[in-house]
Parts: C-alpha cells; structure tokens; sequence
C-alpha cells in the first residue's frame, strides 16, 4: 500500500467520488420537475392565457425564474464540484 493509498483510507474512509455523470436525470429530479413544480407551470401558463393579459410582465417573470432557476443549478454544481475535491479528493463524475 503506498502513501497515497493509506491516506485515501484515513481521510475518505473507503468512500470514492461519485459515480457516473452528476446532475443528470434521476429519481429525485423527476419529482421535482413533475410533481413539485406543478404550481409552477400552473403560474407560467396564467401569465399568458389569463385575464387580464399583459405579454411584457409576463416574459419578465419568466426571465426572473430562468435567471434564479439557472443561478442556483450553477451554484449547485460549483458546490458539488468542490465537495468532491475536498471530501473525495477528485472531481465528481470521474
């Protein structure tokens, strides 16, 4: 066993890094995505199809939630990439 080796073991406990690609699709995300955000879309579609209608408001609240959404998706995954280098010593998904 080399010094590389035994200090993975005392520091990660036999833990790796994640497996596969991280962030992609999985259990959890389809629940989200189709059952919590339901008042979400129900909103979304409000906006456009209600009365009374105003176009412009409404693609400013769309581009509010995609800006929000995508800010903590790349915070996330900044996140994740650096939990993974200091709890597992590599980058996720290797």
């Amino acid at each position: 066993m080399t010094l590389v080796d035994a200090l993975a073991t005392v520091l990660y406990h036999g833990y790796g890094g994640t497996q596969g690609w991280t962030g992609f699709a999985n259990e959890g995300t389809w629940i989200i995505f189709a059952v919590i955000l339901v008042p979400i879309y129900v909103m979304l579609v409000a906006w456009f199809v209600g009365t009374p209608r105003d176009t412009r408001t409404g693609l400013l609240g769309v581009s509010y939630l995609v800006g929000i959404t995508t800010s903590m998706w790349v915070s996330m995954l900044v996140l994740t990439v650096i939990l993974g280098l200091v709890f597992f010593g590599e980058l996720p998904g290797q």
